[in-house]
């Protein structure tokens, strides 16, 4: 990842608009900031959220409070607990979430 461009600057996540997303079950909120190819969110899970798909975007993500559940295509299936991350590239490995008890997550792609 390159990051050019982008000038210093502090975000208020609280006051950034949060936007409700699709998912099978729960809901999911983000809440975003995009420089360029860069998006960066706080995303919010409810108790009960399953995904609605299973994604091939790369990611950087970081449990901060809650647990995520994640399956990859081949079977595999990690959960994270706050102070956890994982790291996928673009195209690598499809995955889905689940967050059963609800989770809030900081996340760069």
């Amino acid at each position: 990842m390159k990051m050019s461009d982008i000038p210093f600057a502090t975000t208020d996540w609280a006051a950034l608009p949060r936007e409700e997303k699709s998912a099978q079950a729960g809901q999911a909120f983000w809440r975003t900031q995009q420089w360029g190819d860069i998006r960066v969110r706080m995303v919010e899970y409810s108790p009960g959220y399953v995904s609605d798909h299973w994604c091939t975007k790369g990611h950087v993500l970081l449990c901060l409070s809650g647990e995520l559940h994640t399956e990859l295509a081949d079977g595999r299936r990690f959960t994270l607990a706050p102070g956890m991350s994982y790291q996928v590239a673009d195209n690598a490995e499809p995955h889905r979430s689940t967050a059963p008890q609800g989770a809030t997550l900081f996340v760069v792609d």
